[in-house]
């Protein structure tokens, strides 16, 4: 989780040029106007950030800070070209004398007493200091003979090592045995095989507690492990994905941070990370990065000071937290539908506007899937009853459109809905849509009303509804009747779909609006997708559509007619090969993904209900293949809805009987996602163009570059902005000013989709089951 601490938290300054730990957990921060402390709170009901304040540090208000070095008790910092030691519980201060601005200090801790430090200069010499009470204090030369001036220290906590960085590279000075007082002194050569780096512009250095040395480079990233004498070096063709270090950190588990111009870079056992953006930090320029002992990271930083605080959550509590914000934060109009909410200013939830858009039907479906499936997983009477409330909000978009003085014909879904004691949505929307069909899309509708008034007066409703709309609600309706309702809600589970169903039979396979005229999108009758060439580009998903409506129809009502429909579609007209070719593509990463969306859902249904071997077998292997494409998103839904009816097809040709199972890292990837799945749902902007691990797809051009990381998949989802799963993973770039908070909702329903298929174990729900259903 990150937080941000700026002027408004106490501050003096956004200015942070140094940040420090001390042993007790408090937190020092340099600021250009002054010195200031966080005090750790240790209360064990604390599962957040610290709730103290920063306070200043009495005697520097006002100053100018420039480091910040911890050693035991002691904070040394430098101010005006003086090295100052304050011991914080006494107040007590002492004088170790000049330094040249930006000269590299590292602490030599003594228990119980001031420690010494290591000041390097510009003139190849590194002295060790101890302190006076005046500005006289002892000196020692260390280095007299280096080359040119001295770029960055670190001593090991043992006072064994001392690592130098000058103008010619790297020195490790290892310590005498008797006494540690005198350091004896070699060039090392970052090499790895047949890989060496003569590296003249060392930025960090930091020993761990591995006995290993970290050193930051614009070469990269190297290890050095004393014991082995043995270096590992890390550049772009390794994975390091951003260039520019100025700072870097052990962690306390062999990893390792390292602080850019362009945020943080943590490497562990896992494999790298970028945490960049106000996501996680004030600004991305960090200048120096500390690791606390519960190791949570502390970045200084131009914009404020940092913090990424480490929780612990299984993905169970993750649900929990979600649902709690959805229900505080997410529930529009008294019926519910769950979408984002606008936010007064940036990443302020203190202040919220709810407003409608152009698919509450179907994100509140999507909402409503996953309910079902945490019911069938869990039975939680809550999940049920959330479920039902999801059911009822829909319906009303089938009943609010009938009556009034612009009624739609009987089982017209609209979009959304309105109070009308607001404002007229109408006003200025005809002309706005003469100007969309004339310029954009002369298939665009101009419709007037396009938000009519229910018969009772009370709702303004959306008309023009899409197919991307019915897909959620069929895909919705068919799990909650198989899934949530009793005897008496499957009746009208029943009528709502019939009504639905029997709307698109009576209007040739079409959804008609209330001027008598198909909607832009909801159109699926033959006569246009097989011979209209402004709908060929629509054909193969919109039949998709229809069909799995179709199967739905009859699942839920028992009546064949909507089957045999099917049939007709099937054998006359050709839609089964249509639906062999879902998707226009011009390979990975090309499309659009709110069609993946709904072609996942549709698919989900066809393939649930699907009695014919052989129109299953069709189904499963154009599913299988349109998988294979979006394969490398990293999309926990798109991969268990896939295996979910996907690991007991076949498909045979002429050719082969090809096996349909997913092949790759699908499981490892979607469980990935929901771990890192981020807490902080503020649409805050994320730029990752510049970064050395990433791969540009051809067509990657102008405003938005797209593509993905060396081994052709997707940034991970914490390295992006996800809203709904219609969000396009290629980018890199995500613009936001951290104005809107989505919901959790794309998290709930692969969530609870993986636990309902045994994926996900429901009493260690981090880690995935070993065998598939």
């Amino acid at each position: 989780i990150g937080h941000r601490f700026t002027v408004a938290d106490g501050l003096p300054s956004n200015d942070v040029r140094s940040i420090a730990v001390a042993d007790d957990g408090a937190v020092y921060a340099a600021t250009g106007a002054g010195l200031v402390v966080l005090q750790r709170n240790e209360s064990p009901n604390q599962t957040s950030t610290t709730t103290a304040s920063w306070r200043a540090v009495p005697g520097f208000e006002g100053r100018a800070i420039d480091r910040i070095v911890v050693a035991g008790a002691i904070v040394v910092i430098a101010t005006g070209g003086e090295l100052v030691g304050i011991e914080p519980s006494s107040g007590r201060t002492q004088h170790y004398g000049s330094a040249n601005a930006g000269a590299p200090i590292a602490a030599l801790a003594q228990a119980g007493q001031w420690p010494e430090l290591l000041i390097g200069d510009a003139d190849a010499r590194v002295e060790r200091r101890s302190p006076a009470t005046d500005s006289a204090a002892t000196r020692t030369g260390i280095i007299e003979n280096g080359s040119g001036s001295i770029r960055a220290l670190a001593a090991s906590t043992d006072r064994s090592f001392l690592a130098v960085a000058d103008d010619e590279g790297l020195l490790l000075g290892i310590g005498s045995p008797a006494d540690r007082q005198e350091f004896h002194f070699r060039r090392l050569v970052p090499r790895q095989g047949p890989r060496s780096w003569s590296p003249n512009r060392i930025v960090g250095l930091a020993f761990d507690g591995a006995r290993a040395l970290w050193i930051a480079a614009p070469e990269g990233l190297a290890r050095y492990d004393l014991a082995t004498d043995t270096f590992r070096l890390y550049g772009s063709e390794d994975g390091l994905p951003l260039a520019e270090p100025m700072s870097l950190a052990p962690g306390g588990s062999g990893d390792v941070w390292i602080g850019t111009v362009h945020g943080l870079v943590h490497l562990s056992a896992s494999g790298w990370e970028v945490r960049q953006g106000k996501r996680w930090l004030p600004d991305d320029q960090v200048r120096e990065v500390v690791v606390d002992s519960r190791g949570w990271v502390w970045s200084a930083t131009s914009g404020g000071v940092g913090l990424i605080e480490l929780r612990s959550l299984t993905l169970s509590e993750k649900a929990r937290f979600f649902e709690a914000e959805i229900d505080r934060y997410h529930r529009r109009t008294p019926y519910g539908y769950v979408d984002s909410v606008v936010l007064a200013a940036p990443g302020d939830r203190a202040h919220t506007t709810q407003q409608d858009s152009d698919n509450d039907g179907l994100w509140t479906s999507m909402y409503g899937a996953a309910q079902c499936y945490a019911f069938a997983a869990t039975g939680d009477p809550q999940a049920a009853a959330r479920a039902k409330a999801a059911y009822e909000a829909l319906r009303f978009l089938s009943d609010v459109t009938q009556g009034g003085e612009h009624p739609a014909p009987p089982g017209f879904v609209a979009r959304s809905i309105l109070p009308a004691s607001g404002p007229d949505p109408n006003v200025g929307l005809a002309e706005r849509d003469r100007e969309r069909q004339r310029t954009h899309d002369r298939l665009w509708k101009v419709l007037e009303p396009r938000w009519p008034l229910s018969a009772d007066r009370q709702w303004y409703w959306k008309t023009d509804t899409s197919s991307d709309e019915l897909d959620g609600h069929y895909f919705f309706y068919a799990l909650y009747f198989d899934l949530v309702a009793d005897d008496a809600e499957k009746a009208r589970v029943r009528d709502t779909v019939v009504a639905i169903t029997d709307h698109l039979l009576a209007h040739d396979f079409a959804l008609v609006d209330h001027d008598g005229t198909p909607t832009r999108w909801a159109v699926f009758g033959p006569q246009a997708l097989n011979f209209d060439r402004d709908w060929w580009g629509e054909r193969g998903l919109n039949s998709l559509s229809i069909l799995s409506y179709l199967q739905v129809a009859e699942h839920v009502s028992g009546e064949r007619r909507y089957g045999d429909a099917a049939r007709r579609l099937i054998d006359d007209h050709g839609y089964a090969a249509n639906v062999r070719v879902p998707k226009l593509h011009g390979g990975p990463g090309t499309g659009n993904q709110s069609d993946d969306e709904m072609a996942f859902m549709s698919f989900s249904s066809l393939l649930r209900y699907e009695r014919d071997p052989e129109l299953a077998a069709i189904w499963a292997e154009s599913f299988s293949r349109y998988w294979q494409l979006v394969a490398g998103e990293r999309n926990p839904l798109f991969h268990f809805l896939y295996v979910e009816y996907g690991f007991d097809h076949r498909y045979r040709d002429a050719f082969e009987d090809r096996d349909l199972s997913p092949t790759g890292p699908w499981l490892e990837d979607a469980i990935d996602s929901l771990v890192r799945y981020p807490l902080d749902r503020v649409d805050w902007g994320l730029i990752n163009r510049h970064r050395l691990d990433i791969v540009a797809l051809p067509d990657a051009t102008g405003e938005a570059p797209r593509g993905h990381l060396r081994d052709g998949r997707v940034l991970p989802i914490d390295e992006r902005f996800v809203d709904h799963w219609n969000h396009d993973p290629w980018r890199f770039d995500y613009p936001g000013e951290g104005r809107r908070l989505a919901d959790g909702a794309s998290f709930l329903l692969p969530y609870y989709l993986g636990l309902h298929l045994r994926l996900i174990a429901p009493d260690r729900d981090d880690e995935s089951v070993g065998d598939p259903p």
